[in-house]
């Protein structure tokens, strides 16, 4: 699933670990989202959303809705 979580993280110079702490996941699994290899589950996805005060809809991209 495409998303903005890197560039979310980096500007504001947190690193993946202590991203993954923060939401208690592991690095492993913010670098496969990142990477978009891995899709979170919807409690992953709202615990993100939540960390960087932003919608869900605002970091994730919905390919169902039109642009």
């Amino acid at each position: 699933m495409r998303n903005c979580l890197r560039d979310l993280r980096k500007e504001r110079g947190i690193t993946q670990a202590v991203l993954a702490d923060a939401i208690e996941v592991s690095r492993q699994t913010i670098n496969a989202v990142e990477a978009d290899k891995y899709d979170p589950s919807l409690p992953m996805a709202y615990r993100l959303a939540a960390f960087f005060d932003v919608a869900v809809e605002d970091l994730f991209y919905n390919p169902f809705r039109e642009s």
